[in-house]
């Protein structure tokens, strides 16, 4: 323990000196700790959860009102009102004086990554295989966390302005005041794919150390994830196929359910549940935290406007959040505590890639590969009462009915955000939200500026050796 730490300190030292003005007193090592030199050494810094395993991605829940705000919080002025209820007229980049977590929790892990990517072809007590697994470890969770960010900070990926507008700062190095550029949308997802097929030429193992290092079904995964978001299907189906090879396991959430339904079924039940999503749950490709950090709290709780967005005897919901009213707040309350795989990458996630893909590659109006890949994910969702297989006799149709469920299972993730995004600028499927607070109607366009996430002012005044530019007005 002592050992792990002093690793720490030195992790949480160097994202200091990356993103603050602390350099003079950080340039000394602090007398007593150890600096990594052997593999597990800095293996170590992969176990750390709240350093280097959490996607907190909070504002991005609020603007799709996946997250419940009580009354008294939207009557505050603050970011997360400001995109809760979709104030255009809002200046985000003022209100994000102190709303830094996506930035610096995300960067944080990438500078653990650096340092493991930079040194590890040194560490010693090791052969070259298990260097080359760990830094195959630490690309992939590099490569995700700038997934995240570009599709937070940045513009939508549309490769017809990709090579021309910027995303984020492209950072590789955890050296002292290293240089930096504002790399362009398209240099980053080529940046992101090439890391990723790295760590799997690398040798990726198909049975990762824990599920908190990714595996090579992680590896493909994200992979199916990036083209996706580019609008490459085929490419997108080719590494969704290579990924459900490797695992294609769906937890039975209808078992769960019944395993749970007299507290599920009493109205003034709300004892806790330990959830299924952890660290063995079927799914998982890779195990990594949303904003949730501690164990015994609770799952987020959700507008009743958002819970009717549920499919009718969706078993998955039934499980993990009942309708509760406190005071003048009227919500659908978490059941649910524990670790929850909100950051990761699942089979799940990888089933309804595929369906879109089948989707968008189909042929002569048959949907029906699309459904039946659709229908594999709902069938251990929907209790069986009301289950009928899904079908569609258009694109839109089918593309409805997978964006349903992917919205409903990647809830609290960044997936649905992004999603979003996607289909707002692909134009023909792109959707206007609504909603209605206290009598008064409100609406986000798919248009809207709000889409894309100021940088906090602290990226903005202390950008290093390097410069940041904002990407919004507002």
């Amino acid at each position: 323990m002592k050992r792990m730490n002093k690793i720490l300190y030195f992790g949480a030292a160097l994202v200091c000196l990356l993103f603050s003005s602390c350099n003079d007193y950080l340039n000394i090592a602090p007398k007593g700790n150890k600096i990594p030199t052997t593999l597990a050494d800095f293996e170590a810094l992969l176990r750390d959860q709240y350093t280097i395993g959490r996607t907190p991605v909070t504002n991005a829940l609020y603007l799709l009102n996946d997250v419940y705000l009580t009354n008294s919080q939207v009557n505050t002025p603050s970011l997360s009102r400001a995109n809760y209820m979709w104030d255009e007229s809002a200046d985000r980049i003022v209100l994000n004086n102190s709303d830094e977590g996506t930035y610096y929790v995300l960067y944080g892990a990438i500078s653990s990554c650096n340092l493991i990517v930079e040194n590890v072809p040194t560490a010693t007590e090791a052969t070259d295989a298990e260097r080359n697994e760990v830094i195959a470890y630490a690309k992939v969770i590099r490569a995700l966390c700038y997934d995240v960010l570009v599709n937070y900070y940045a513009d939508t990926y549309d490769a017809a302005t990709a090579a021309e507008k910027r995303s984020v700062p492209l950072i590789t190095s955890a050296e002292i005041d290293a240089p930096y550029t504002q790399v362009s949308i398209q240099d980053m997802y080529d940046f992101i794919i090439q890391d990723v097929k790295e760590a799997i030429e690398m040798g990726l193992p198909a049975k990762s150390m824990t599920a908190i290092h990714p595996n090579l079904g992680a590896g493909y995964a994200l992979l199916a994830r990036v083209y996706l978001q580019m609008q490459n299907y085929s490419e997108a189906l080719r590494y969704a196929n290579l990924a459900l090879e490797q695992n294609d396991q769906l937890y039975d959430w209808n078992a769960f359910y019944e395993e749970h339904k007299t507290a599920l079924d009493d109205p003034d039940n709300y004892d806790k549940i330990a959830t299924p999503m952890q660290y063995d749950y079927v799914e998982n490709y890779y195990l990594r935290l949303g904003e949730q950090s501690v164990y015994d709290s609770y799952e987020k709780n959700i507008p009743v406007e958002r819970a009717a967005r549920f499919e009718e005897g969706d078993a998955r919901f039934l499980s993990r959040w009942k309708l509760k009213t406190d005071n003048n707040d009227t919500y659908y309350k978490a059941l649910e505590s524990g670790y929850f795989n909100h950051g990761g990458l699942t089979t799940c996630e990888v089933y309804l890639i595929k369906a879109e893909c089948q989707a968008r590659l189909a042929e002569g109006n048959d949907y029906s590969e699309a459904m039946n890949t659709l229908n594999a994910v709902r069938i251990t969702r929907i209790r069986s009462e009301v289950y009928c297989p899904a079908e569609a006799s258009t694109l839109e149709e089918a593309l409805s009915l997978i964006r349903r469920t992917k919205d409903n299972e990647l809830i609290f993730s960044i997936v649905p955000f992004a999603d979003a995004r996607r289909y707002n600028q692909e134009g023909t499927y792109a959707r206007t939200l609504t909603k209605t607070y206290e009598g008064q109607e409100y609406s986000l366009s798919p248009t809207s500026h709000l889409w894309t996430m100021p940088f906090p002012a602290g990226a903005l005044n202390n950008p290093g050796n390097g410069t940041i530019e904002q990407n919004v007005t507002k």
